[in-house]
């Protein structure tokens, strides 16, 4: 009877735990800390042992691996073998997105810390063109005998006409195309040619569209002008490389605002049908108002696209060293040619330091260009999006 009662009283048994539970204990928040800074510690006395002079990529590399190690055995020590899986992957993948980051930081590190101290140096580079720069000048400016000549102007208006004239083209057709392959022929051939046409658009190289355009161009010239050697010469303008862009530009926009018009809801038509709106109204005022957000942020994007192309302007608008208002007559000059020019032929091939500079300069604009667009697009992309009723 004792020994019942004490059975009773005395609860039940304690459970036992282990060091390899679920509920172990996690570790403090600072060892991560701890585990980086010897890793870096220890890497860098590897590299200076393993090497003759400090290379900063392999430290970084070697780092990275010891940090990874360490904190999966510290895990695995301190903690569970789950979690110190967890933790592996998860450092795996934190470590992809940095080496993912390495390039576009560098490149926009290289281009600022060359580009940067020219612009302030020089701001007159914005509003001046190469029209009235020779040899000379880029040679005393190389001997520290006189400021920095010429300036990127005429790419800029290149760049900007160009690439409106482009917009222009390739807005209307990739609207209407995507319109058609959504509202109208869901699944016929003609839907299916478009779509194959489309996909292989999007792959082909960019010089292949300025060849094309510029064959088209000729083509059109010496049938309805004339076929002479000035006439065929003119076929280098503006307006030439803008559909070599626009051929760039158009899957692009097929592409986005075909899944924005997807996106719309099928009841918001049924429901303007219920009220005897017809088909293309219905489209204009209830489907395209919807989507406006994602198509105005798609062409957006699709300008920052084609707005670094380099080998498509060079081989249909030539170059110019001067500004060039004017699409449809004369050899204009953009932004990334521009900088490919000064570069492989400098002004002054015995001093070619001036010409780097502008290029580094001209560089940075056109990065700026490209993020601001994107910028624009996210910015469009809220500004138009539907706003919730709150109901």
């Amino acid at each position: 009877m004792s020994q019942s009662t004490t059975n009773l009283t005395a609860g039940p048994p304690a459970q036992k735990t282990g060091s390899n539970s679920l509920t172990a204990g996690l570790m403090p928040g600072w060892t991560w800390i701890v585990v980086a800074g010897a890793a870096l510690v220890l890497g860098a006395a590897i590299t200076v042992v393993l090497s003759d002079q400090f290379a900063v990529v392999g430290w970084v590399v070697l780092s990275g691996l010891l940090y990874i190690v360490g904190m999966y055995l510290i895990t695995l020590v301190l903690e569970t073998r789950r979690r110190a899986t967890d933790m592996l992957w998860k450092n795996l993948v934190w470590t992809a997105f940095f080496i993912a980051l390495v390039p576009l930081i560098s490149v926009i590190w290289t281009v600022v810390a060359n580009g940067l101290p020219t612009l302030i140096s020089n701001p007159g580079i914005l509003t001046d063109d190469m029209s009235n720069v020779v040899g000379a000048d880029d040679q005393a400016t190389a001997a520290g005998e006189a400021p920095l000549m010429g300036g990127i102007l005429h790419g800029l208006i290149g760049t900007l006409t160009i690439t409106l004239m482009a917009m222009v083209f390739s807005v209307p057709v990739g609207l209407l195309a995507s319109i058609y392959l959504v509202e109208y022929g869901t699944d016929n051939w003609f839907s299916k040619a478009i779509r194959f046409f489309v996909d292989v658009m999007t792959g082909i190289p960019s010089i292949v569209a300025g060849l094309f355009a510029f064959s088209g161009m000729t083509l059109f010239v010496s049938t309805f002008i004339s076929d002479s050697p000035a006439a065929l010469q003119s076929v280098k303008m503006g307006l030439t490389a803008s559909i070599a862009l626009s051929v760039l530009m158009i899957p692009v926009v097929v592409r986005s605002t075909e899944e924005m018009l997807r996106v719309v809801p099928n009841e918001l038509r049924e429901a303007s049908y219920a009220l005897g709106v017809r088909k293309w109204r219905t489209i204009t005022k209830v489907v395209l108002p919807t989507a406006m957000s994602g198509i105005a942020s798609g062409v957006t994007l699709a300008i920052a696209r084609v707005a670094g192309e380099t080998a498509p302007i060079l081989v249909t608008a030539g170059y110019a060293v001067s500004v060039n208002w004017n699409v449809f007559s004369g050899w204009v000059t953009a932004l990334p040619v521009y900088i490919y020019r000064q570069l492989i032929n400098p002004t002054a091939p015995a001093a070619p330091d001036p010409a780097a500079a502008r290029a580094w300069a001209a560089a940075l604009i056109l990065i700026l260009i490209v993020m601001g667009l994107n910028l624009l697009a996210r910015v469009i992309a809220h500004y138009f999006a539907p706003q919730k009723s709150g109901r």
